[in-house]
């Protein structure tokens, strides 16, 4: 199976990063046939981990211009739904980003689409805007089953929960995994022998440490909107334009751009090309690439059920209204 996806709002390539693990994990041969993103520091980090620069704003792409495809990923912009923003969604200028997935949706009819944002949509409005957003869905023909999902479940050492939406234009057989993956230690994430650029001032860690004091093993210590100082061994969610001192490797150093994307589930040999605030921006709105390769193996699955390998994770939590009778459709 040839798996050919588009990378809407791609951001650095979190989606592209899952979806490639998951096809290799399944034996199967992943493109991606178009990306765009509005961010031009974004677009740069792309280009050189992926070796094409995606397009730009997703509403000037006439539709007819996007080559077909199997999968449409998109993590649409999240701040009208977040509780950092002011929350008014579908009525916010970027909230309306979704209308610009729909459009592309109902050109292109891809078989499947995978979905990504904040929490907070799930009971946005009291849930008014997660139905409009479901209902529109449905119009096109798609069968959908959203879920939220957290990376410290998925291995990851961050407190990141977001929701996921799985769409098919076909009902299939399609399995949320479940996320019983054990926690990786902070100190296999956390960089040895970090410049003293990092580290906040005097001032700052002595007012951690009024809250707390180091323990043996690293912790993050996380800062909320009321100034209360908490700490963990993990992170709490990376946040695009939080405080330079929101969160503070033993309440005394920020963390490095190598760390942030670690969090986010990035490798090693991931290229940083973009300064420091530009990394920040960058991570605190990824998508976290476990998860990501975790969902689209279900996807791929009912895709195409010949795509299996034995060391994949296999979650048993089968969606029964997403399932048809007989073979799936391809």
């Amino acid at each position: 199976m040839r798996l050919r996806f588009v990378d809407l709002f791609c951001g650095i390539g979190g989606f592209h990063l899952g979806i490639r693990a998951a096809a290799e994990a399944l034996g199967v041969q992943a493109e991606c046939v178009m990306a765009c993103d509005i961010d031009a520091e974004c677009r740069k980090m792309y280009l050189a981990n992926f070796g094409f620069e995606p397009q730009g704003d997703v509403r000037q792409i006439p539709a007819e211009s996007v080559p077909p495809h199997d999968v449409l990923l998109a993590g649409f912009p999240c701040q009208p739904f977040s509780i950092i923003g002011r929350m008014s969604g579908l009525a916010d200028t970027r909230g309306t980003l979704f209308f610009e997935i729909a459009r592309l949706l109902d050109a292109c009819r891809p078989p499947a689409f995978v979905l990504e944002n904040v929490k907070m949509l799930r009971n946005h409005r009291r849930g008014q805007t997660l139905a409009r957003i479901l209902s529109v869905l449905s119009e096109l023909g798609y069968s959908t089953s959203h879920r939220i999902l957290n990376a410290l479940d998925f291995g990851l050492p961050q407190k990141r929960e977001r929701l996921f939406i799985v769409g098919f234009r076909e009902p299939m057989p399609f399995a949320w995994p479940s996320g019983r993956v054990p926690m990786t230690p902070l100190r296999e994430i956390l960089e040895q022998d970090v410049p003293p650029k990092y580290y906040a001032s005097a001032a700052i860690v002595e007012s951690r440490r009024r809250w707390h004091e180091p323990d043996d093993e690293p912790t993050i210590w996380h800062e909320n909107k009321a100034g209360n100082v908490s700490k963990y061994p993990f992170s709490c969610a990376l946040r695009a334009n939080a405080s330079y001192n929101y969160l503070l490797v033993n309440g005394e150093r920020r963390l490095t751009e190598r760390e942030m994307l670690r969090l986010q589930g990035f490798p090693d040999n991931y290229k940083i090309v973009c300064s420091y605030a530009q990394v920040r921006k960058q991570a605190g709105n990824a998508v976290p690439v476990p998860v990501v390769r975790e969902v689209l193996v279900q996807v791929i699955r009912a895709l195409d059920p010949s795509a299996t390998s034995e060391d994949v994770y296999i979650s048993t939590e089968v969606q029964p209204h997403l399932v048809m009778d007989g073979r799936p459709s391809k």
